[in-house]
């Protein structure tokens, strides 16, 4: 049984012990993934979240969640060093613009973590060569079944006939920690070392679950975490968060915004 435990919170402590979030999300038809990813990592402890967007989707997520900082994808690109973590895709879009967007991110964050998520995936599944290159250290991809297919150029049935072995694929492809979402999400990390998650119900299965997961781990690497412990306490609390609410809520009613109500809950499990 797989043993989780939290970031460690000193009480001697300010934001910016707890990390720095630069999220490149959101575009006219996807608000709600910027809100989702961004209020996501804050609730699971980053110590400051800043979502870089259009200034349309600023205006609308800025007036649901005070606590971030808002930036322009520009302010975002001219600002990146100042952030200890990014996060790219979730609710990007996939023109041209967002495309020379996450070239640019991919150059300037080589030295730092970097979580591909959604459209971010679809984009770098177009990008020749591959890139990340093998030398590109620090990256997570959180692909479900349909985007792995089309990072691997195979089959949609040909992943989900070999799910831990696509998992395996990809992170050597893209020197990555790869996760899989699945109703049993695989992690796997560089050396091919798998984790297989054992929670979670069918109210995961509902449109930005997958923003909500992507800006918990992201909110655990801005807290110091190893990018392959955060994937796996990240997917974990999602999932259990999943579960809790639906204790309330039904699987039929749990919205991805709900799961962010119930990090809490879960949190308390292995505190």
């Amino acid at each position: 049984m797989q043993e989780f435990k939290m970031p460690i919170r000193e009480q001697n402590s300010h934001k910016g012990t707890f990390g720095k979030v630069l999220n490149f999300s959101g575009s006219k038809n996807y608000i709600g993934a910027a809100y989702l990813s961004t209020k996501s990592s804050l609730k699971i402890g980053a110590g400051l979240s800043a979502l870089a967007s259009e200034k349309q989707i600023i205006s609308s997520v800025s007036a649901m969640l005070p606590e971030a900082i808002y930036l322009t994808r520009k302010e975002g690109l001219d600002n990146i060093n100042d952030y200890s973590v990014v996060l790219i895709g979730c609710g990007l879009g996939q023109g041209i613009n967002a495309k020379n967007l996450l070239k640019k991110v991919l150059k300037k964050t080589k030295d730092k973590p970097l979580i591909i998520d959604a459209d971010g995936l679809n984009l770098l599944a177009t990008i020749t060569p591959s890139q990340p290159s093998p030398s590109r250290e620090g990256v997570i991809i959180t692909p479900h079944p349909l985007e792995a297919s089309r990072l691997l150029a195979c089959s949609l049935e040909q992943v989900l006939e070999n799910l831990e072995e696509s998992a395996k694929e990809l992170s050597k492809k893209y020197n990555c920690v790869t996760v899989l979402k699945t109703h049993r999400t695989i992690v796997c990390d560089t050396d091919l070392n798998i984790y297989t998650n054992q929670y979670g119900n069918s109210a995961l299965a509902k449109a930005g679950s997958g923003d909500v997961l992507a800006g918990i781990i992201v909110g655990l690497l801005a807290q110091g975490m190893q990018a392959f412990e955060a994937c796996k306490l990240g997917v974990y609390l999602h999932s259990r968060s999943g579960e809790i609410a639906s204790e309330t809520l039904t699987e039929y009613s749990v919205l991805a915004n709900d799961l962010i109500n119930y990090i809490p809950e879960a949190i308390k499990k292995i505190i």
